[in-house]
């Protein structure tokens, strides 16, 4: 438990260097942890987020049933990265997607009435928030133009260049359905790059 609460505040200091240990110490006075196992889920299709989850070892991805009910997988998730949905985590609303664990993992937790408590309590927590939130919103806006801008090659290129370390780690069904793509399109892609 320490070992992930100090993974998580060395995170939040290489932000906010300039907080102090008297803002730390609160910050961690709300802090919790969540140990789940593989496939176990930490937010599910439906319900609302109730707290942030820093990632302090594992991986998660987060995905969507769409109407003919095959899972699409919007997201992959891990150590040093939070597990959220961040809308429904604000505006305290039923979150369409779920998040589940690809191993098992440990998250450092936040509730959303701590979050605030703890922003009340300092502009240098509430600029970490600030800063954290444009990091999911450039995330989410990247997404959004890979499938705009970028051809099924170009984001699988984008995604073994961008996130090497969980290359091995997810299966290429996951993948497949991350990259918008059919497995016999993905075979075909790597055929053309290893023959380049």
């Amino acid at each position: 438990m320490v070992a992930a609460v100090n993974i998580y505040l060395e995170s939040v200091k290489a932000i906010c260097p300039e907080l102090t240990d008297d803002e730390f110490a609160l910050f961690v006075s709300k802090l919790t942890i969540k140990e789940l196992k593989k496939k176990e889920f930490f937010l599910e299709t439906g319900k609302i987020q109730k707290a942030l989850g820093f990632i302090a070892n594992g991986l998660v991805r987060s995905f969507y049933i769409d109407d003919e009910g095959n899972e699409r997988t919007v997201g992959f998730y891990a150590e040093s990265d939070y597990a959220t949905h961040y809308h429904s985590f604000i505006a305290r609303q039923p979150s369409r997607y779920s998040i589940q664990c690809l191993e098992p993992a440990t998250f450092v937790c936040l509730s959303f009435d701590d979050l605030q408590w703890i922003y009340r309590q300092s502009p240098q927590f509430e600029r970490y928030g600030r800063l954290i939130a444009e990091e999911v919103l450039k995330r989410q806006q990247a997404r959004i133009e890979s499938f705009i801008f970028q051809t099924s090659e170009e984001r699988y290129l984008d995604f073994s260049r961008n996130k090497k370390s969980l290359f091995n780690r997810v299966s290429l069904s996951h993948l497949c359905s991350y990259l918008g793509i059919e497995r016999q399109s993905l075979t075909r892609i790597r055929q053309k790059l290893a023959h380049q």
